[in-house]
């Protein structure tokens, strides 16, 4: 696969998601998480997600799981469900500043699914400059993105262009950071209380 050999030169790929396109990068390349945020024109102190193919590509990158971790990612991924968790220190990575923490999400899309199983854990943001607005197509993307990226991969438009909803684990009760395709509602279904800021 193109992508997965772009992804692995230390190169920039956009890739769909269950949500909207993202662009991506190898997640233990420092140069491509810079290229990356440099892309998006972002800086170090919004550091991306992290994308994974497998569950036990997620565990490998956190430290601890909490005691709601585990019963989230089976009741939620693949799916638009990312989980800030503190991070396996063992781990050579920069991803930005993330004060010992990662965001890792595992996305209900074939396409993203086949390459991150090819390529490993990958930093991903949406296929955007910042501010912009989303891209849904590999078009928009590649509009906004021009050539700082190497691949562009084509699965279609989105069909829900909701981002994920982002919780926070890192803290004794689990802290909802962002709204999004999974209810509040169903996340208490699983593990009971949420804190959220309203």
């Amino acid at each position: 696969m193109e992508a997965a050999s772009a992804v692995r030169r230390g190169d920039l790929v956009v890739l769909p998601t269950d949500t909207v396109y993202g662009i991506g990068a190898d997640a233990f390349t420092p140069s491509a998480v810079t290229a990356l945020l440099d892309a998006k024109g972002r800086g170090r102190e919004m550091p991306p997600p992290v994308l994974v193919g497998t569950v036990r590509a997620a565990t490998a990158l956190i430290d601890d799981l909490g005691p709601y971790g585990q019963d989230l990612i089976d009741a939620f991924w693949p799916g638009p469900l990312t989980l800030i968790c503190k991070a396996n220190r063992a781990l050579s990575w920069d991803l930005g500043e993330t004060k010992g923490t990662v965001a890792v999400r595992m996305p209900l899309h074939p396409v993203a699914l086949d390459l991150l199983k090819e390529t490993g854990p990958m930093a991903v943001s949406s296929a955007n400059r910042s501010g912009a607005p989303a891209a849904t197509t590999a078009d928009e993307a590649e509009e906004q993105l021009g050539d700082s990226v190497d691949v562009y991969l084509d699965g279609g438009k989105t069909t829900d262009n909701t981002p994920s909803t982002i919780l926070d684990l890192t803290t004794a009760v689990p802290r909802l950071l962002r709204r999004g395709a999974i209810p509040v509602e169903k996340l208490r279904g699983i593990i009971g209380y949420v804190a959220t800021e309203d």
